[in-house]
């Protein structure tokens, strides 16, 4: 399959990653069900197309339905028919990308799923220019949660505390989980990491912990769900409170 040359980026734009599978395990047709009167994946899909930072964005899908959807709702979306060799509940997401990588044009890259949202277009692009005005010392990007609780190993062993000292939780040095909204990397990183999206010298990027809900399995569906309609109320009250960050 020949590279698109229509999809090369500008100076601090990026090519958007967005893959599917049709088939879902633990919530079904979960890409295509309702979710506040639409697909799930429109969420998201609206995000990246709004967002000039985005320059396109590529769904690489096993599903014809998920396929066509795509492309009569949104003008930046480039299809890739995903190779039976690739297809499955089991195949590694960077492989995926992999393979997106090799039949697509351009330098940077931006991977996000479909079951995310909340995802906000300001935070997006804020993680866009965190990317872009990184120095040498960082080669990719990833969002993160913050956690400044009491963790324990499966031993019973704490991991971040000392229980015998009980600093209060706002105390203890924050853990920072992967929350698998957004990844940012270059071509290049991408190839010098051994093909992970993850490079070998990252920067995370806090998001918010509600806005950064992935959706995993019917309670996590059912609570973003009750996490828009609260934001759609708020908002129509005019009050927004957008809270993510960078850290080194």
């Amino acid at each position: 399959m020949k590279k698109d040359a229509d999809q090369q980026t500008n100076r601090d734009t990026i090519i958007a990653l967005l893959p599917m599978k049709g088939h879902s395990e633990r919530v079904s047709n979960k890409n295509i069900r309702d979710f506040a009167g639409e697909p799930l994946f429109f969420h998201v899909a609206r995000v990246l197309e709004e967002s000039h930072k985005v320059a396109s964005i590529i769904i690489n899908t096993d599903s014809d339905r998920i396929a066509r959807y795509a492309t009569e709702r949104f003008s930046k979306v480039r299809i890739i028919e995903r190779p039976e060799a690739i297809r499955g509940d089991f195949v590694p997401m960077n492989t995926i990308i992999a393979h997106d990588l090799c039949v697509t044009a351009g330098d940077h890259f931006l991977q996000t799923h479909s079951t995310n949202p909340l995802l906000t277009r300001a935070t997006l692009d804020r993680a866009i220019d965190a990317y872009f005005s990184m120095g040498s010392a960082n080669d990719s990007l990833f969002s993160v949660t913050e956690l400044q609780t009491r963790l324990y190993w499966e031993s019973g062993k704490p991991i971040n505390h000392d229980p015998q000292e009980l600093l209060r939780t706002q105390d203890l040095p924050p853990l920072f989980e992967e929350n698998s909204n957004l990844y940012l990397f270059s071509r290049a990183a991408f190839a010098a990491a051994g093909e992970k999206r993850i490079g070998q010298r990252p920067k995370m990027f806090v998001m918010d912990a509600l806005e950064a809900i992935d959706i995993d399995n019917n309670e996590t569906f059912f609570l973003a769900e009750a996490v828009h309609a609260m934001r759609a109320a708020s908002h129509r009250g005019g009050s927004h409170d957008n809270r993510s960050q960078t850290t080194a």
